[in-house]
């Protein structure tokens, strides 16, 4: 027997529902809606939490203080020291041997952080970004630190 000469289980998925076919049907007239109504109307409701009744409501009553940089920040893909392990020593490690490893797969700039230990000794890492402590473990592994300016590829 194979795999797509396995009988399916009938009756394991049930069909969607299917309204307003007449009354015999059972959800016919209204489909299940009701009568009249915000909600009986197509593309009706609202957001979640808005439904106050007149009252002005929680999110417009609690006073908004403080910043937020969402709007300004800047994403990057996390490398770490351990998964730098994956190299040989003294290799030259960029954006495209990281590709190649599956360490960084999104278009997004690569920052080196400082998670586990570097066990690989002079590795030249190349990365748009380094914290401090992942410059100083890579750099006292007698390694070097390479800034990369221009946005990858992907």
């Amino acid at each position: 027997m194979r795999l797509h000469e396995i009988p399916g289980d009938s009756g394991l998925r049930r069909g969607p529902k299917r309204v307003g076919r007449g009354h015999g049907s059972g959800s016919g007239k209204t489909a299940g809606r009701g009568h009249k109504g915000q909600q009986s109307r197509a593309g009706a409701g609202r957001a979640q939490g808005n439904k106050e009744g007149g009252q002005m409501p929680l999110v417009r009553r609690v006073p908004k203080r403080g910043f937020t940089n969402a709007p300004f920040r800047r994403p990057h893909q996390v490398v770490t020291l351990r998964a730098l392990n994956r190299f040989e020593e003294g290799a030259s490690v960029d954006l495209g041997a990281m590709r190649a490893r599956r360490l960084a797969r999104r278009p997004l700039p690569v920052k080196v952080l400082a998670t586990g230990e570097l066990e690989r000794r002079g590795l030249t890492v190349h990365a748009n970004a380094f914290s401090a402590a992942a410059r100083e473990a890579i750099e006292a592994a007698g390694g070097t630190c390479v800034i990369v300016t221009d946005k990858p590829t992907d």
